[in-house]
């Protein structure tokens, strides 16, 4: 994953709506009308939301009867979880060779 991969998802995963949508999706696979039922948010404006996590990725859809239903991808989420920890390491890295320089000093 590179950093333009990551970025996108980021602008998309930046809105606190979206949060809410993954993390009901995460209970299970639910169409955009089901999404409406459980969160202050109408069905329009979800089926927007999740057009844009789709678009990252971040999001499938599968069609069940005459239903369209949602799932999460979690290997793309696994995948920016992976590529913030190696961030999170590399700072943590950096850090710890300016504690031993200032300790040297």
């Amino acid at each position: 994953m590179t950093i333009s991969t990551l970025v996108p998802v980021f602008a998309a995963l930046g809105d606190e709506t979206r949060w809410s949508i993954l993390a009901a999706l995460g209970e299970g696979d639910a169409s955009a009308s089901a999404l409406a039922g459980r969160l202050p948010v109408t069905r329009q404006a979800i089926a927007r939301h999740l057009a844009v996590l789709q678009e990252v990725g971040l999001v499938d859809s599968v069609r069940v009867g005459r239903e369209l239903r949602y799932r999460v991808i979690g290997t793309q989420l696994s995948d920016t979880a992976r590529r913030l920890d190696r961030i999170g390491d590399e700072w943590d890295r950096r850090l710890a060779a300016i504690t031993r320089i200032a300790e040297e000093l």
